[in-house]
């Protein structure tokens, strides 16, 4: 069988659904390799994001050098950059190559697009492998034409991605929510990805109780927006509390959180001992102002509110935040407020990044965004500062005993593609 190399760029939810695609591959044989496809031909996914520009960017140079490099091998891209500029990356399949063709997958290159959702788009993919066993040695003497029929394949749900192990990750990943309702105006995921879709609350416990019989000590609950799960009645607190009661050991671990999406009783949920004490909010400013330009549905006093509860519920947690820096409109006073609101909540580590002009979304209509140099200025201040919070929350646990899950057995030197390891203490 011929070799598949796997690339992915952004979230844990691609991750996560890398992860899946992988562990199909797997299960029918195929060798996985990391990087160039093995000197052989064979098959190259790279699984793109589009949160910003220079994620474009990444998913354009890994696609050109994985046809560059790869010269007898196919590509195939999907994901959220995929499912918005197909016709793009097409372009570039062209330029590489002039057999490449058509964007929708002629010559080597195939772009795996559609309107359901990113998420959905990239399913067939979890029956490639089935599919490549059933046309046998087709697959190895046209592999450029049995991808060219295959294209055509029907779409699953976007929680088709369920892995039995995970490859490239020490804890494992479960996918309760996809797409966003929200209607932030720098944001061109939820173009990508849709409106929000929510997971079977005892489909989610029958994945968790899967992963903890298997001695999986941590589970990340991702999505898209998780804050915005909702299913049979149950919200986000609802969930969390039907997976821990049906479960005895298993640690959970968060996705990042929407201001809006925290609230008391779930506050009153993530204190339970097995829910992880690291949060990471999708902050994005201090600024009102700045706020309702970005379309963001809270404000700079609800911000505050959510981390004192998130500080309520947990005993010195790991608070993290995501800060745009330089949107149209931000002034200096704007970003000062920003900084102020960093400072007085000791976040431990921010994730500050310049605005991005993303097609389609509505903030291109604002204005130009503050320069581009004085935009990296206010990155490079709000990282100082999280390196400054990073250094004082890490000092505040010297001298105490604390769990982790370690990344390999230390001692027998498992590779890391068991599905997950036991609790270390160090």
């Amino acid at each position: 069988m011929f070799p598949i190399a796997l690339h992915t760029l952004g979230c844990k939810l691609n991750q996560l659904e890398s992860e899946a695609i992988a562990d199909s591959f797997r299960n029918a044989g195929f060798p996985l390799v990391r990087g160039k496809a093995a000197q052989r031909p064979g098959i190259i996914i790279i699984n793109t994001c589009t949160v910003t520009s220079k994620a474009d960017q990444k998913g354009r140079r890994a696609i050109r050098k994985a046809l560059r490099d790869n010269p007898e091998s196919c590509v195939i891209v999907t994901g959220c950059y995929a499912q918005l500029d197909a016709g793009e990356i097409g372009g570039i399949g062209e330029a590489c190559s002039p057999t490449a063709g058509r964007h929708r997958g002629s010559g080597r290159l195939f772009v795996l697009a559609g309107g359901e959702g990113a998420g959905a788009s990239k399913s067939p993919l979890l029956d490639l492998p089935r599919h490549l066993l059933e046309v046998g040695d087709k697959a190895e003497s046209d592999l450029p034409g049995i991808l060219e029929a295959w294209m055509g394949s029907a779409r699953k749900s976007p929680f088709s991605f369920k892995p039995k192990g995970f490859l490239f990750h020490s804890r494992g990943y479960l996918k309760i929510q996809d797409g966003c309702n929200n209607r932030c105006s720098f944001c061109r995921v939820r173009l990508a990805r849709g409106p929000s879709v929510s997971l079977p609350g005892d489909e989610a416990l029958a994945e968790l109780r899967y992963f903890e019989s298997r001695g999986c000590a941590e589970l990340m609950i991702t999505g898209t927006n998780i804050t915005q799960y909702a299913h049979s009645n149950r919200d986000l607190a609802g969930l969390l509390e039907h997976l821990l009661a049906g479960s005895s050991t298993i640690a959970l671990r968060l996705a990042s959180l929407e201001p809006e999406g925290i609230d008391e009783r779930l506050a009153g949920v993530l204190a339970h001992p097995r829910i992880r004490p690291h949060f990471h909010l999708s902050v994005q400013s201090g600024s009102d102002p700045v706020l309702k330009n970005m379309g963001r549905v809270y404000d700079v006093q609800a911000v505050e509110a959510c981390i004192a509860l998130l500080r309520s519920a947990k005993d010195r947690p790991f608070l993290a935040c995501d800060i745009i820096a330089g949107f149209p409109g931000e002034s200096e006073d704007d970003f000062a407020r920003t900084v102020a609101l960093c400072d007085k909540a000791d976040f431990a580590w921010i994730h500050a990044f310049p605005y991005s002009k993303r097609p389609g979304t509505p903030a291109l209509s604002l204005g130009s965004p503050v320069c581009e140099r004085e935009a990296g200025k206010r990155v490079e201040a709000l990282t100082n500062l999280a390196l400054r919070g990073r250094r004082r929350y890490a000092e505040s646990w010297l001298g105490r005993e604390l769990s982790a899950v370690a990344e390999g057995n230390l001692r027998h030197r498992v590779p890391r593609c068991e599905v997950a390891f036991p609790h270390r203490k160090f």
